[in-house]
C-alpha cells in the first residue's frame, strides 16, 4: 500500500513557512496543511555539538508549537544549519554576514544537517540527515555578485543549491540533493511511513 493510502485517516501539519520545504513536501504528493506561523526562541545549549543543533532546533521548534494536536494529527518540524569544521552557519544578518559566510566555504567542503521532528499525541521521532558539499574556490566578486542578485539571508549558509551559486560553483555533494534545499523528503517518506506503523 502507497503512503499516500496509509495517510488517509491522518493530518499532516508542517510548521514551517519555507517556500522550499512547501515545494519539497508538496513533491512527495502527500497532503498537508500549513500551520499559522508561531514564535519559537531558536537558542540551544552551548556545547551542543554542530551537527546535533539542526535536530535539537527540530525539537524546539515542535514542542513550541502552540495547538493542541489532535489524534490524527501529525505535526512536521525542521531546521538546517550548515557546519564547517565546528562551526554553525544559521541565516546570515546582513551583506556583510552573507559575504563572510561564503568566504568561509570558498574552496572547501561544509556539511548541511536537516533535523527533522515528527509529533503525534502518541509519539515523537526527530531524525536528521547530513549532505556533504564542496564548493570550488570563489572570488570576492562572484560572492558579491551571488548576494547582492539572490540575497539569501532567509537561508542557512546564505545560500540556495537551486540558485545560481549552485549551478557555477558546486563541485560535487555527497548526500541528497534535497536536504541541501532543506527538506530531506526520501527520509521523511520513510520515517513516516515507519511512524505510522503499529
Amino acid at each position: 500500500m502507497l503512503l499516500h493510502d496509509k495517510l488517509a485517516d491522518w493530518h499532516l501539519i508542517l510548521a514551517s513557512h519555507s517556500p522550499r520545504r512547501r515545494q519539497l513536501l508538496e513533491g512527495t504528493g502527500l497532503e498537508y496543511t500549513l500551520a499559522d506561523a508561531y514564535e519559537c526562541d531558536e537558542r540551544y545549549p552551548d556545547g551542543t555539538p554542530a551537527t546535533e543543533v539542526a535536530p535539537y532546533l527540530s525539537g524546539l521548534k515542535s514542542r513550541s508549537y502552540p495547538q493542541q494536536l489532535a489524534d490524527n494529527d501529525i505535526l512536521i518540524t525542521a531546521d538546517t544549519t550548515v557546519v564547517v569544521g565546528n562551526r554553525v552557519l544559521g541565516k546570515p544578518a546582513d551583506r556583510n554576514d552573507a559575504m563572510s559566510m561564503l568566504r568561509l566555504m570558498s574552496g572547501r567542503e561544509h556539511t548541511v544537517v536537516t533535523g527533522v521532528t515528527l509529533r503525534s499525541t502518541r509519539a515523537t521521532r526527530t531524525f536528521k540527515a547530513e549532505t556533504s558539499v564542496y564548493f570550488r574556490t570563489m572570488s570576492d566578486e562572484e560572492i558579491a555578485y551571488y548576494v547582492d542578485t539572490y540575497r539569501p539571508y532567509d537561508k542557512a549558509g546564505a545560500y540556495g543549491i537551486q540558485e545560481w551559486i549552485g549551478y557555477v560553483a558546486i563541485e560535487r555533494i555527497e548526500g541528497s540533493f534535497y536536504n541541501v534545499m532543506g527538506l530531506p523528503v526520501q527520509r521523511l517518506y520513510t520515517e513516516l511511513n515507519d511512524f505510522i506503523e503499529p
